[in-house]
C-alpha cells in the first residue's frame, strides 16, 4: 500500500511541534549571529563577557589557593592571560572603579587601588599588533603606531604638533598646546630668562605634561624632567612619553601631595596644565611650593596668564606669589616665569589668602596618600645648601653626598660606601652577566629599592634614565636622590604602580622580600606573587628583571618566574661582596594572545 500525503491540517501536532522547533531556532541563530556580528551589541556582550570572566577570577579562596602552589612551584602551567580588553589596564587608575567616586578636587582622579583579592591574577598580554619598541634616541621622534594604538590625540591635537599619524607610525613633530611651533624653540624663550644650560638646573617637573616633548627636549640641556598627568579623556598621554623613552608617570594633583620629598625640583613648568593654583586657599599653589628647591623657577604658560576673560584668576595668582616672595621675573606673551627666595619664606605676612608657616613638627617630605596641608613648607636645617646656584653644579652634584644625607647615622660615609659598591656591581653586570645595559636597547630603567640612587648613579654614562623607587615603609633618602640630580618617587609595592603596561625596559631590586614585610613583625604584608605579576604588568615584553637576595628567597623568586612566563638563570654575586646574596636575572618572553581570542 503507498503512502498517503495528508492535508496539511491533517498532520500530527507532534510534526507540527518538531518543524517549528527547528525553523524557530535557525531563524533565532541567524538573527543573533547578525547581530553580534553586525551591530555594536556584539562587542557589548563579548566585553561584558571578558570581563564577568576577569572577575569570576577573583574569587578570594580560589585565588589564594592559585597564590600558594604558585609560590610552592606547583603550578603545572603559567598563569592565565588576561582577557584582550585588558592589554593598558592600571589597576589604581581604572575609570570603571573610580568613576563612582567624589568629583571634590579630583578626588576620582587620584589614585584608587583595589585590594589584591579583588584583583584577577593574570598575566596582561600586549596589544595583538604590538612590536619591540623604538630605540632611543630616534623613539623621541617616532613609535609605533601597533604598540598603542590610540588615534585620540593625534585627531585633537595633531594641529598644535604634538603627534601625527604616519604610517605604521606616530611621529612627535615636539609641539605642544602652548608651543605649537615646537619645544625647542619655546625652551630657547624660556632661556631669555633663566640659565637654562649650564649644569645650574638639573632637576625640572612638567606637570600635566601632554606627551612629555617638553621634557624630551630638556634632556639635551642636561636637565632630567619627571612628567606627570592624570588618566583622562586623552586616555594615553603618559603612555605615549614612556613609549617615546621620555621619564614619566600617572599621576593627579587632587586631594594629596604628590609622591615626592619636599625642595627637590630646579624648575617646576605648567603648560596649559588647567590646575586651578588659587582654589581652596591657594593650596595647590602651596603644594608646588613644596616640591620646588629655594631659589628655583615657576614656569606657568596658558591660563590664567594673561588671558581673556580670566582678570581675577591671574590677579589672584600674582597675588599669591606675592605673598611667599616669588619674584616675577618674566611676563611673555601668556608665559610667566616666578623665582623663588633662597632663603626662609617671608611669611608670617598679612596676605588675602591667610597663608602660615607650617608647624615646626611638620614633615614636608611625608608624601605617601599625605593629605595636602593648608599651610606652607618650613625649609629645613640644610637651607642654604639645598638652594640653586648652592648646590653643586651637574653633573658634579651626582658624586657629592648632599648635606640631605647626613639624617642617616654616618651619612656621609654610607653615600660614600654605597656610591663605590654600585660602581662595582653594575660594572660586574655588564661585564660577567652580559646584560644589555649600556646598548640601545635599555633606555626606561627602574629601581625598586633605591636607597641612596647609587645603581642609578652609576648608570648616568648610558643612554637610560631611571625610576629610583623609594618604598614608603622605608627610610626616606629619596630627598638625596634628587639633591644628586635623579628622580624618582615614593610607593608601597604592596600597591600596583602608578604606569602603564609595558612601560620598562629593565626593573632592578635589591632585598625584594623586604618590599612585602612589615619593617618592625618581618611578617608579609602581601604576596611575592602578587608583586612579581605587577612586575611584569610593567616590564616590556623582552625586557630584563635583575633580582638580588638570599638564596632561600631566589628559590622562591625562580619558581615564580617560570608561572609568569619568564626566562630565569641564577648567577653568584660580584666577588668582592660580602653577604649571601645571589642573583636572578630574568627575561619576558615576547607572547600574544591567540588570534582567536580577538
Amino acid at each position: 500500500m503507498g503512502h498517503v500525503n495528508l492535508p496539511p491540517s491533517k498532520r500530527s501536532f507532534r510534526q507540527w511541534r518538531l518543524l517549528d522547533l527547528v525553523s524557530a531556532a535557525f531563524f533565532g541563530f541567524v538573527i543573533l549571529f547578525f547581530l553580534m556580528v553586525f551591530t555594536p551589541l556584539g562587542d557589548s556582550l563579548a566585553a561584558s563577557g571578558r570581563q564577568s570572566l576577569l572577575m569570576s577570577a577573583a574569587d578570594p579562596r580560589q585565588r589564594h589557593r592559585l597564590v600558594t602552589v604558585v609560590e610552592l612551584g606547583q603550578h603545572p602551567q603559567s598563569i592565565e592571560a588576561c582577557p584582550a580588553d585588558a592589554v593598558d589596564h592600571m589597576p589604581c587608575e581604572d575609570p570603571r572603579r573610580n568613576s563612582q567616586l567624589s568629583r571634590e578636587m579630583n578626588f576620582y582622579r587620584e589614585r584608587q587601588c583595589p585590594l589584591p583579592e579583588e584583583t584577577p591574577l593574570c598575566l596582561i598580554p600586549p596589544p595583538n599588533g604590538y612590536k619591540i619598541p623604538v630605540q632611543w634616541p630616534e623613539s623621541l621622534h617616532k613609535i609605533w603606531h601597533g604598540n598603542m594604538p590610540h588615534n585620540k590625540i593625534a585627531e585633537r591635537k595633531g594641529h598644535q604638533g604634538w603627534m601625527k599619524l604616519d604610517g605604521p607610525y606616530f611621529i612627535f613633530p615636539g609641539g605642544g598646546t602652548m608651543f605649537p611651533d615646537g619645544a625647542v624653540q619655546y625652551i630657547e624663550k624660556l632661556g631669555q630668562y633663566i640659565r637654562i644650560s649650564g649644569g645650574n638646573l638639573r632637576t625640572a617637573l612638567d606637570m600635566g605634561c601632554g606627551v612629555a616633548s617638553f621634557g624630551g627636549y630638556l634632556l639635551n640641556e642636561g636637565i632630567l624632567t619627571m612628567s606627570f598627568a592624570p588618566r583622562d579623556s586623552h586616555k594615553s598621554q603618559i603612555q605615549f612619553a614612556l613609549e617615546r623613552g621620555i621619564p614619566a608617570f600617572v599621576a593627579m594633583l587632587g586631594t594629596r601631595r604628590l609622591p615626592f620629598p619636599a625642595f627637590s625640583f630646579d624648575l617646576v613648568h605648567c603648560s596649559r596644565c588647567l590646575i586651578p593654583f588659587t582654589a581652596y586657599n591657594a593650596t595647590y599653589f602651596i603644594e608646588v611650593d613644596r616640591l620646588l628647591r629655594p631659589g628655583g623657577y615657576l614656569v606657568i604658560s596658558g591660563p590664567p596668564v594673561e588671558w581673556a576673560n580670566q582678570d581675577k584668576e591671574w590677579a589672584d595668582l600674582q597675588a599669591v606669589a606675592r605673598a611667599l616672595c616669588y619674584e616675577l621675573i618674566a611676563v611673555d606673551g601668556n608665559t610667566a616665569v616666578w623665582k623663588k627666595p633662597a632663603v626662609d619664606s617671608c611669611l608670617p605676612n598679612q596676605n588675602e589668602f591667610g597663608l602660615e608657616l607650617c608647624k615646626e613638627s611638620d614633615d614636608p617630605s611625608d608624601a605617601w596618600y599625605y593629605k595636602l596641608k593648608k599651610c606652607v613648607s618650613r625649609m629645613s636645617s640644610f637651607k642654604g645648601e639645598l638652594a640653586v646656584g648652592q648646590i653643586p653644579k651637574w653633573p658634579d652634584r651626582i658624586k657629592k653626598a648632599p648635606s640631605r644625607a647626613m639624617v642617616m647615622k654616618n651619612g656621609i660615609d654610607v653615600f660614600e660606601a654605597d656610591t663605590r659598591r654600585w660602581a662595582r656591581r653594575v660594572a660586574y653586570y655588564k661585564n660577567s652577566l652580559n646584560l644589555k645595559l649600556g646598548s640601545p636597547a635599555v633606555r626606561n630603567v627602574m629601581d625598586m629599592n633605591a636607597f641612596l640612587g647609587g645603581f642609578a648613579a652609576a648608570l648616568n654614562s648610558d643612554p637610560v634614565w631611571v625610576m629610583n623607587v623609594v618604598p614608603a615603609r622605608k627610610p626616606s633618602t629619596l630627598s638625596v636622590i634628587y639633591d644628586r640630580g635623579l628622580i624618582g618617587v615614593y610607593h608601597d609595592w604592596c600597591e600596583p604602580f602608578s604606569t602603564y603596561p609595558r612601560s620598562y625596559d629593565f626593573i632592578h631590586v635589591t632585598s625584594i622580600e623586604s618590599l612585602i614585610k612589615h619593617p618592625g613583625s618581618g611578617k608579609n604584608r602581601c604576596d611575592l606573587v602578587d608583586l612579581m605579576v605587577e612586575m611584569d604588568r610593567i616590564l616590556r615584553p623582552e625586557g630584563t628583571v635583575l633580582i638580588r637576595d638570599s638564596p632561600e628567597v631566589i628559590d622562591k623568586i625562580a619558581r615564580i618566574a617560570r608561572a609568569i612566563r619568564w626566562m630565569a638563570t641564577v648567577h653568584q654575586k660580584e666577588p668582592e661582596s660580602n653577604g649571601r646574596e645571589t642573583i636572578l636575572v630574568a627575561t619576558k618572553n615576547f607572547w600574544k594572545l591567540p588570534s582567536a581570542s580577538h
